[in-house]
């Protein structure tokens, strides 16, 4: 084969895998639009006591047999947010959204917003209580420039600052 033979080959396989991607991802799109439905259907509003939050294997939590056996394969190897709460005389291990996951209080009450055995957002349970904000992470590239500031200030005022030695 010549080059141009060779480089069509790859170009139609480019295009096949694109086009195979494509419908690939509408699929998962209207199955997770109506997985989501589902769970704005089924939502409800609890207080809880956050005991304990961890990430964690599914297969390693005390989940339900049955809860574990409806999670894909793929996710039962990966590390989920579990929080342990107390709802009512009850204890219990919730899976958790990562977003939620990262601003849940331990040791407190709240009033969490469930779906099944899933945490979907909270509320305190105090009137004059905010929520924490979730601190804004910093790329490399902020990071190295916010020292690179700090520094020339630092070094701006030693110069300032130096006493003269006796």
């Amino acid at each position: 084969m010549d080059t141009l033979g060779i480089i069509f080959t790859v170009v139609i396989i480019v295009i096949l895998v694109l086009v195979g991607l494509y419908f690939l991802g509408r699929k998962l799109q209207k199955k997770q639009a109506a997985s989501q439905q589902m769970i704005e259907q089924n939502r409800q509003q609890v207080s809880a006591l956050i005991i304990d939050k961890k990430k964690m294997k599914l297969t390693d939590s005390t989940l339900p047999k049955a809860a574990v056996n409806e999670v894909p394969f793929y996710l039962k190897m990966r590390k989920m947010p579990m929080v342990k709460v107390k709802i009512g005389p009850q204890i219990a291990t919730l899976l958790c959204d990562g977003k939620v996951f990262k601003t849940l209080p331990l040791k407190k009450m709240v009033k969490i917003e469930i779906a099944g055995a899933y945490i979907l957002g909270y509320s305190t349970a105090k009137k004059g209580e905010r929520k924490p904000e979730t601190p804004v992470k910093l790329t490399f590239r902020q990071k190295l420039s916010n020292k690179i500031t700090s520094l020339q200030s630092g070094m701006k005022g030693d110069k300032k600052k130096k006493a003269p030695k006796k």
